[in-house]
């Protein structure tokens, strides 16, 4: 028995792509084209990189079923992403990418079983760990979204927008000390 599974990954799958998108919404259009420094991506292309980066997982794990990574192009493959990163893009176009991604790998989780998600896949000679469950990959995308999602607290910070997630542990903090201050 586990405790976490495929319906507890597309699930918090879900809860941090539904945090970028809000992140996505707050921070006004004529703004994502800002780069917080030269050689970082721009906020357009940050929240792109983010929507496409699944499809890599996806690649492997839905679509061709590997159980070796060796022969894998990655960076071929990581190459058209990249030119979709940066293709021009509206906030709305970007926005529904990330919907629509996102739901797409929530929906690849969710059709996992333990058995699949139990599956070892062996990495190229030079790289370790040399063997990575599928579950291991699978969580990866939203690992590596979370990374970047901090990058872009910081970035709304230097725009002078306070994140969501501040705004609402601020308020829930103010709420306790109204709390206690009533007793």
């Amino acid at each position: 028995m586990t405790y976490y599974g495929a319906k507890e990954l597309a699930r918090s799958f879900r809860t941090v792509r539904n945090n970028t998108i809000k992140i996505a919404e707050e921070i006004p259009e004529e703004k994502y084209g800002f780069r917080p420094a030269e050689g970082c991506r721009s906020i357009a292309e940050t929240l792109v990189h983010i929507a496409v980066v699944s499809r890599v997982q996806e690649q492997i794990h839905a679509v061709e079923h590997r159980s070796t990574l060796v022969g894998f192009d990655f960076f071929g493959f990581m190459g058209k992403l990249q030119a979709e990163v940066k293709a021009p893009r509206t906030k709305a176009q970007v926005l529904e990418l990330l919907r629509t991604e996102g739901e797409k790998y929530a929906k690849v989780l969710e059709g996992a079983s333990e058995a699949f998600l139990g599956e070892q896949v062996e990495y190229p000679e030079g790289m370790e760990p040399r063997v990575k469950s599928r579950f291991e990959m699978l969580i990866a995308p939203k690992e590596h979204e979370m990374h970047h999602r901090g990058q872009l607290m910081v970035v709304e910070r230097m725009l002078g927008i306070t994140p969501h997630l501040t705004r609402q542990m601020e308020e829930r903090i103010a709420s306790m000390h109204s709390t206690q201050a009533g007793r």
